[in-house]
């Protein structure tokens, strides 16, 4: 990163001064922009930074940082719980969730920082005819109108949230919701917000409850009142050996985190995906405006 940056609220005194850190992200909109944040900081801090943002793939982000590739990404409670950790069924409450994985994953040489209030969970949408039409709030709505009136009930989804057990077959066993193969369409995650909004081909869409297109679309999220879908709260995952190192790491991020919910998130996320904004440039005016750095 050159960018010239100065400490603001975050980085006085330019306590990773010498360091040289790298930052990953993974290959989405929302996951770039917090891996830009990262980088920002670190360099208003005074350590030189490189960008190693936008790997593909989740599993390749994270090997970066437990192999020392990387020195730092945001990454996911429920992710790293579920997917790398390899538990099958989530912890409800946030903040137990975030603890279970960062006394796990001390052994893979990860130590994770303190969680956001940002929680990118799946969910289901659907446009605001539909939602008026059939008067669904909730999933457990969804779940009696599929009994009620089955050919209402169409899904728009990735193929990944059809396998999944915390995406489609555990969510359809939950709230016992009868969705027969024929009636859900497996399609590019785009793709699903665009074919919600028209509301033709489906009533339904999985979405990213952090997704700026939810609100420029105008969906409506649906409750997910029995809890079902696990937390993935965004926390820094930093190298183990990296904080050792630089301690100082966890005072220049731990303001920033906190700062972010979702609907942070959702408007830094539709700079990207609607306006078409570049990441970096939006993780930067948003960190100046919150007065964490100062342009140099």
């Amino acid at each position: 990163m050159v960018d010239h940056v100065r400490p603001g609220s975050i980085g006085q005194g330019l306590p990773l001064k010498g360091a040289r850190l790298t930052v990953a992200s993974k290959n989405f909109s929302e996951n770039i922009v917090l891996g830009q944040i990262m980088g920002l900081a670190f360099k208003a801090a005074g350590a030189d930074v490189l960008d190693r943002t936008n790997i593909q793939g989740s599993i390749g982000a994270r090997e970066a940082v437990k192999s020392g590739d990387a020195d730092g990404m945001y990454e996911y409670t429920g992710t790293a719980w579920i997917t790398y950790l390899g538990h099958d069924t989530p912890i409800a409450d946030p903040r137990a969730q975030w603890q279970a994985v960062a006394d796990a994953d001390v052994r893979n040489g990860l130590t994770w920082l303190s969680p956001a209030a940002l929680n990118n969970t799946y969910a289901l949408a659907l446009n605001r005819a539909n939602e008026k039409r059939y008067g669904v709030r909730t999933l457990s709505d969804v779940a009696r109108l599929s009994k009620r009136d089955p050919a209402a009930v169409t899904l728009c989804v990735e193929s990944e949230f059809a396998a999944r057990n915390d995406g489609l077959t555990g969510m359809a066993k939950t709230y016992g919701m009868s969705v027969p193969a024929r009636r859900v369409q497996k399609m590019d995650g785009g793709i699903v917000y665009t074919q919600v909004s028209r509301g033709r081909s489906c009533t339904f869409g999985e979405v990213f409850t952090t997704d700026g297109r939810i609100k420029a679309m105008n969906l409506v999220v649906l409750d997910d009142d029995l809890g079902f879908f696990p937390n993935y709260n965004a926390a820094p995952e930093i190298n183990s050996e990296a904080i050792r190192k630089y301690p100082a790491i966890r005072e220049v991020l731990d303001p920033i985190t906190a700062r972010l919910t979702n609907d942070v998130a959702r408007t830094l996320n539709a700079r990207v995906d609607v306006d078409g904004e570049d990441p970096h440039d939006v993780a930067k005016s948003w960190l100046t405006e919150q007065g964490f750095i100062q342009k140099g």
